[in-house]
């Protein structure tokens, strides 16, 4: 197979057709004003929101108790179709659902559900039962990262704001049908690591993370706490994520923990270096009083190295040791072509013990999916690739 030609790092999305406006962009103070426009009173925008952010509906044409004349003018200016359904994939007993969808300008993007706490027989277990997941925020990326699926094929456009939060909306609508095992149930958490680097469309991004924690009926009241934000260290954005006063998890793929390595597999490290990143990662700890998340996939004979490990320690504990932060190990999860592949059993288990003597506080993270092309970005190449 021939060599891919390199990547580069790509800041500015392309500038391709706007999504339509939908009532999901809006703010809570915006709706009144929307729908005043289509000559309603004010009171109907509370209306709006209760069916599509607790009902979790997007056909207002079955919103009885809204005038049947005025039904479909709503639904044209403020619920156009934003994602289309292309196909799915599972596994895990149907527990891991990953979902294709095709956006108005025929752009694709994934998001991955994911249930846990099952039984074998699909039935709740005795911790109970909760559901993530993980949202897309740009189609493709930008960064430039040589193992990731997605960067492969590069930025394609952000993401709207309503494009992100109704990726939420349609899981929410679906655990509440009982579409997973495990019977009806709530969607707890909402992870920003699918497709794209979330702080490179920070604007949109953040208004989605407003709707979706403001309780209903105006958001989809799902926890802050319960909501992560990944980033491969976009140094001030993390600061302005910071000031948004929004009590948010901040996962960092840092994935090296020297700047030799992480210059190459995680290209923003050659503008915000390891020191750089991990110090804005430790104010956003010290001001929001949330623990980060450091994110670190283990690739063979490249990252995985004992020392690398007593290295990284270094590097966090070096800020204190006073419980801000812990280590995501994540199993690589390759790529149809890719030289990148998983670590050896005993070369992840090693780096882990010897954080654990550094009393980093790690765990590997349950990698679901990989027998669907479960890591973001694959299941959108694959059907490109039809």
């Amino acid at each position: 197979m021939p060599d891919r030609p390199p990547l580069t790092l790509t800041f500015a999305a392309p500038r391709r057709g706007k999504p339509p406006r939908h009532f999901a962009d809006l703010a809570p103070d915006e709706r009144a004003a929307a729908v005043s426009e289509l000559g309603l009173p004010a009171f109907r925008a509370k209306q709006l929101s209760a069916h599509y952010y607790s009902g979790l509906s997007v056909d207002p044409l079955a919103w009885t108790d809204l005038p049947v004349a005025h039904r479909e003018d709503i639904r044209e200016a403020l619920f156009p179709p934003l994602l289309t359904y292309v196909r799915d994939v599972s596994c895990d007993g149907g527990a891991t659902v990953k979902t294709l969808w095709r956006l108005h300008d025929g752009t694709l993007v994934e998001s991955v559900l994911m249930r846990y706490g099952l039984r074998r027989d699909g039935t709740p277990g005795s911790h109970g039962v909760r559901s993530t997941l993980c949202v897309s925020s740009q189609a493709g990326c930008g960064m430039a990262c040589p193992f990731c699926a997605t960067g492969q094929g590069g930025l394609q456009r952000n993401l709207s704001t309503a494009e992100i939060v109704d990726q939420v909306r349609a899981a929410a609508a679906t655990l509440a049908a009982g579409g997973l095992p495990g019977g009806p149930g709530r969607l707890n958490n909402v992870v920003f690591m699918g497709m794209g680097e979330p702080l490179a469309n920070f604007n949109a991004v953040m208004r989605a993370v407003r709707a979706i924690t403001s309780p209903e009926p105006d958001g989809l009241g799902i926890s802050a706490r319960g909501v992560t934000v990944s980033t491969v260290g976009l140094v001030p954005r993390i600061e302005q994520l910071a000031d948004a006063g929004i009590p948010v998890t901040l996962a960092v793929s840092l994935h090296a923990p020297d700047d030799e390595l992480r210059d190459t597999l995680v290209p923003i490290n050659t503008r915000h270096k390891v020191d750089e990143v991990v110090d804005a990662a430790w104010r956003y700890a010290e001001r929001t009083k949330r623990r980060v998340s450091i994110e670190y996939a283990l690739i063979k004979d490249v990252n995985d190295q004992a020392w690398r490990a007593d290295r990284l320690a270094k590097v966090l504990q070096s800020r204190g040791d006073w419980g801000w932060v812990h280590v995501n190990l994540i199993p690589l999860n390759p790529t149809p072509g890719s030289k990148w592949t998983a670590s050896r059993p005993e070369d992840e288990a090693e780096f882990v013990r010897r954080l654990a003597d550094h009393r980093v506080p790690v765990t590997v993270r349950d990698t679901r999916g990989r027998e669907i092309d479960g890591a973001c970005g694959q299941l959108a190449a694959t059907e490109r690739a039809r």
